[in-house]
């Protein structure tokens, strides 16, 4: 049936960004809520992966993109003990996706050109509002009447479909009664940022890092501008000044790579890690996506690529619905195929990067360095990881979920 009131899509993260455009460009009315008075440019995620940039090609905003990023050929898993490195050079993926590399951008540049993509070229058929906040969701036969706060003030927004991309503490996922099934991992990570040029520091390093360590396990990764520092904290030890504090960000830092001044600290965030899958991802007409929908650890980049996929597919139901296919069945097979994939592959795959990265054992760390360096030198073995690690092998695993 022809969607005639507009699908509203609440949150403008890069999965709502994603979900409104596509849309629009298949003709479907859109309004896209923003709770905030203005898209946050937070140091959030800033791995997009091949199989993601195929998307945001098809949109035809990679240039764009591209122009504000850097381009990651290969990714490094490093033994921080014994200075072995193991080199994965996304190229042999240049067969099964358009961009074969990673590429560093924060997502709110992403975001940014989305929303004045909308304004400019889709206006009409595109609606994009700040400081609406979702506040409640009441479903009909046919539609959904969202209730917004809109500048201190209730107001009812009428839709035919609601995607809900409005984070982790989704209000949305709320309002339709989907519990939030996983754990929480008891320490906290912390995240500093450094203009610094820390690859004056290490040996033929990388754009992005992994690095392992019985005693402090690493993330380092390239943005840009600034050296993104990942380190996790003491779970035992409940006190975010400390982590926060200087001397301790300082301590860590030299502790990674001596340094004979301070190093200069541009931001710092620390925050809960969680991994958590909704129960389902489709309550009648509303649909949730991204973060709204799970949670994992940032080992991978594999939460912010795997919201722009639920994003992808989501609205590409839709699109099929709008051609005359059997709803029901299509926004089934949408909680299916997104679900499933991020059960059997996404949270798996991270809790084991997690795992083997902050293994105590020196053999297992030993045996983890000698299986990525054995696959890293292997072309067809190389291109196995790779395939899953940029998450093309579960979008291939998706479509065969029916």
């Amino acid at each position: 049936m022809k969607i005639t009131k507009p699908v509203i899509i609440a949150g403008a993260g890069p999965v709502g960004c994603t979900a409104a455009l596509r849309l629009a460009q298949a003709g479907i009315p859109v309004r896209l809520l923003e709770g905030l008075s203005d898209l946050p440019e937070t140091l959030r995620a800033s791995t997009f992966h091949p199989s993601s940039l195929d998307m945001i090609d098809e949109l035809g905003m990679m240039d764009a993109l591209k122009a504000q990023g850097l381009v990651c050929r290969k990714y490094q898993y490093r033994d921080r003990r014994t200075g072995a490195i193991a080199e994965f050079d996304l190229d042999v993926l240049r067969n099964d996706t358009k961009h074969p590399y990673r590429l560093q951008a924060e997502q709110y540049k992403y975001t940014r050109l989305i929303w004045d993509e909308l304004q400019k070229n889709y206006s009409h058929v595109a609606e994009c509002h700040y400081d609406h906040a979702v506040k409640g969701v009441h479903q009909t036969a046919d539609g959904v009447e969202v209730l917004v706060w809109d500048k201190g003030q209730e107001k009812i927004i009428e839709g035919s479909y609601l995607i809900a991309c409005d984070g982790a503490d989704s209000a949305v996922r709320k309002a339709v009664a989907i519990t939030f099934e996983g754990f929480t991992y008891p320490e906290k990570f912390l995240v500093a940022s450094t203009p610094f040029p820390l690859e004056t520091k290490f040996h033929n390093l990388a754009l992005v890092n992994y690095i392992s360590d019985p005693e402090e396990w690493l993330v380092l990764l390239r943005t840009p501008a600034l050296w993104r520092v990942l380190i996790p904290t003491d779970p035992k030890v409940e006190d975010d000044a400390l982590w926060l504090s200087d001397k301790w960000i300082q301590d860590r830092l030299h502790h990674m790579a001596p340094h004979d001044q301070d190093y200069e600290i541009i931001h710092r965030t620390i925050y809960r890690v969680h991994q958590r899958v909704a129960k389902t991802y489709r309550r009648g007409r509303v649909l949730i996506a991204g973060d709204a929908a799970h949670l994992n650890n940032p080992l991978g980049g594999m939460g912010a690529n795997g919201g722009i996929h639920d994003a992808w597919n989501a609205a590409g139901k839709l699109m099929e619905i709008n051609a005359g296919g059997d709803a029901d069945a299509l926004l089934d097979r949408y909680d299916r195929q997104r679900r499933l994939i991020c059960m059997r592959f996404v949270q798996e795959h991270t809790i084991n990067n997690k795992r083997l990265m902050e293994a105590k054992d020196p053999d297992v760390q030993q045996k983890r360095q000698a299986d990525f360096m054995r696959q890293a030198a292997d072309p067809e073995l190389a291109r196995a990881f790779l395939l899953k690690t940029s998450m093309i092998q579960s979008l291939r695993d998706e479509q065969q979920i029916q």
